[in-house]
């Protein structure tokens, strides 16, 4: 992994322009999602908001640098069970399900990665619809945390802890993190989502990185299928999948890869929105 890469103003606005490419791809793709509708239909989506944007995708073709196969999608596609990394094909969304959309996007040499998780149809149970809601909220405390934490491991902790408070128990998912974001999809630092306070890099203005707790219903472990990329939940529960790309400034933070820059989400948290997302 990269060194922890730290970027002027005027890089983070240049970052924010791919922040834009995923979130429109994620909320076209996340509005596609329906009843009938083929995982490979989704990532069709966002391949199309990649072309009109002029971008091109952080996922497609990774993982041939490191002799795997080489991923095939824009999107990394993961319905119930899969918590990340599910392949666009042609499996079919059902009504109840969840689907969880990770899309990533290169843009002037910057890249933008962010995750939602969507419910299907109108019948999706009150306890997966509450899974795909605090793990959204999360992935939000962990960004809040951001601001005031001295050490990465301060914003793992808040999220650990913020998990572990809600009245019915979810698996926090081990092995697979938040990360830092510039130049490269995936750089220094690892983020978990679990861990003790006080621990790794110092959290320093000019840091862009990625927080995206996965959660399931289940237990936390997990498998990864023999194609190299699909990872479900051992136990088969569903799982969700929150994910955005910030900056960490001077004055405040910058959600890149939200409409508002995170302003609403951040201020009710009492942390400040950076001066140049205004």
């Amino acid at each position: 992994m990269s060194r922890i890469q730290l970027k002027t103003p005027e890089q983070i606005i240049a970052m924010r322009q791919a922040g834009l490419v995923v979130q429109q791809g994620l909320a076209e793709m996340s509005a596609a999602v329906a009843p009938g509708v083929t995982t490979a239909e989704i990532d069709a989506v966002g391949r199309a908001v990649l072309a009109e944007a002029g971008a091109k995708s952080s996922f497609f073709g990774y993982g041939a640098e490191w002799g795997i196969t080489p991923y095939p999608g824009v999107a990394c596609i993961s319905p119930n069970e899969v918590v990340v990394h599910g392949i666009p094909d042609g499996r079919v969304l059902a009504d109840g399900d969840i689907v969880s959309i990770d899309f990533g996007a290169i843009l002037g040499g910057w890249h933008g990665d962010a995750a939602r998780t969507v419910a299907v149809g109108s019948t999706v149970s009150a306890e997966t619809a509450e899974l795909i809601a605090v793990t959204r909220k999360a992935a939000w405390t962990g960004i809040a945390a951001l601001w005031s934490a001295a050490q990465v491991s301060d914003v793992s902790n808040a999220i650990q802890r913020y998990v572990e408070k809600q009245p019915r128990r979810y698996g926090i998912v081990r092995g697979y993190t938040g990360h830092g974001i510039g130049t490269e999809m995936h750089m220094s630092p690892d983020i978990p989502n679990h861990g003790r306070p006080g621990r790794g890099p110092r959290v320093l203005p000019g840091m862009v990185v990625c927080i995206e707790p996965m959660l399931t219903l289940g237990k936390q472990e997990t498998v990864e299928l023999d194609d190299d990329w699909t990872v479900v939940t051992r136990d088969s529960s569903p799982a969700a999948h929150w994910e955005n790309t910030v900056a960490v400034l001077e004055d405040g933070l910058w959600v890149l890869t939200e409409p508002d820059g995170g302003a609403a989400e951040l201020a009710a948290r009492g942390v400040p929105l950076a001066g140049i997302a205004s």
